[in-house]
């Protein structure tokens, strides 16, 4: 039986939730308490995971897909730490199974472990009945992790704080994207460590807080308009010089895309995954096929967004 006509049967409910792409990532100084400041545009992807829950005696986690091995199974599970969160939120036992089927690359920047998160938040409150708002959900999703509130709410949306706090941006038409999956992922951490160290080098160059976390307003109204070649010279990246120090290899596959005919090119939020903007879907699927013959990616998918934010499948 496939996902979609499994939606809701006899005890369990499945959800899918997006992956993310970040239009523009200002990341400011490194605060006290070592995170950082963000001004970020998210766009949902229609690469997507589904999130299987159902009923039974204990927490369980099973993945499944492309990514599975590199899926912690355990309690460590951003999807099961969504359903203890919410079990805790309406007093009752996590016991449910979590099946994950997985598209989104894992430690690839696109959010697939926000995204499991989500679909564990919005199908367990369907399977339980909750009575519970989509804004109490985020609440929630925030204490998981910075993307997880964007992955319940999909579309186009400027993101500050760590990113969690939201502001829906009007996005007309459709962005056509192509994927190059990288064939080793990138810790966020680290990304993260090595965007402070590389600042540190800069010996000199003093850091204007107010310019890394300006609003990117010309972006927003290029989005306003449609246009994705209005759209594509202002993709913007804080963490891209750290993700390629440590990936150098990723220089190449910025290349190979833009010269494959791509409008821009991208690190997605902390790397690896680059993503590439496309005139119209024809353009986007002739990328593909050049950078899949360039040897650049292990893998390479085209998507579209704005995509609609984490939903159950078929009726409640």
């Amino acid at each position: 039986m496939s996902p979609t006509s499994l939606s809701v049967v006899s005890g369990s409910v499945i959800a899918r939730a997006p992956s993310k792409v970040n239009l523009h990532l200002g990341v400011g100084p490194r605060r006290d308490d070592g995170y950082h400041d963000l001004v970020t545009v998210f766009q949902a992807l229609s690469l997507h995971d589904d999130i299987r829950v159902a009923r039974a005696s204990d927490l369980t986690i099973a993945v499944r897909g492309e990514w599975a091995n590199s899926v912690p199974a355990d309690s460590s599970n951003l999807a099961a730490r969504a359903a203890v969160a919410l079990a805790d939120w309406a007093g009752r036992p996590a016991k449910v199974a979590i099946d994950i089927a997985k598209t989104i690359p894992v430690a690839g920047g696109m959010a697939g472990g926000s995204a499991d998160a989500a679909g564990a938040l919005v199908a367990l409150a369907q399977l339980w009945k909750l009575d519970i708002s989509r804004d109490e959900l985020a609440e929630i999703a925030a204490d998981l992790g910075s993307d997880v509130p964007f992955a319940l709410h999909g579309n186009t949306a400027l993101g500050t704080g760590r990113g969690e706090q939201l502001m829906q941006v009007l996005s007309r038409g459709e962005y056509h994207w192509v994927l190059a999956l990288a064939r080793e992922g990138l810790s966020t951490p680290a990304v993260y460590r090595e965007l402070d160290r590389l600042r540190e080098s800069w010996s000199g160059q003093d850091l204007d807080e107010d310019e890394l976390l300006r609003r990117p307003d010309e972006l927003m109204q290029a989005l306003a308009s449609g246009d994705p070649h209005a759209v594509a010279p202002l993709l913007y990246n804080d963490l891209q010089p750290a993700a390629l120090s440590l990936q150098p290899s990723l220089r190449r596959t910025l290349r190979a895309g833009v010269d494959a005919g791509a409008l821009n090119g991208i690190v997605s939020g902390s790397g690896p995954t680059c993503a590439f903007l496309c005139a119209d879907e024809q353009s986007a699927v002739n990328v593909a096929a050049e950078l899949s013959g360039a040897g650049v990616a292990r893998s390479v998918r085209t998507a579209s967004g704005p995509a609609p934010g984490t939903r159950v499948l078929g009726d409640g």
